[in-house]
């Protein structure tokens, strides 16, 4: 399938896609993701690996649109969880 991330044309196939990222171990999510396998791997770094380009060339929903096109399951950004409400000198006191 034809995708055009950062403004040049690809020619990507679910099975390449699945192929190039076979080895590489996954980076933390922080953001958007992707199920490639049974790997939750960051949209960038996907992107940065198959297109060979820096992450700074193309954006998230130019990954997200592609690789959902392909077929993959891209997930929103995990919730970031609250922090605990402690008092300041909670902790020096030990109480």
């Amino acid at each position: 399938m034809r995708c055009v991330i950062a403004r040049f044309p690809f020619d990507l196939t679910k099975g390449e896609v699945e192929q190039s990222m076979s080895g590489i171990a996954p980076e933390p999510v922080t953001g958007v993701s992707v199920t490639i396998g049974r790997r939750l791997y960051p949209v960038m770094q996907v992107g940065e690996v198959i297109t060979r380009q820096n992450r700074r060339d193309f954006t998230v929903a130019e990954m997200r649109r592609a690789l959902t096109r392909l077929g993959f399951t891209c997930h929103e950004a995990p919730p970031v969880a609250p922090a605990p409400h402690t008092r300041a000198d909670e902790d020096a006191l030990g109480w």
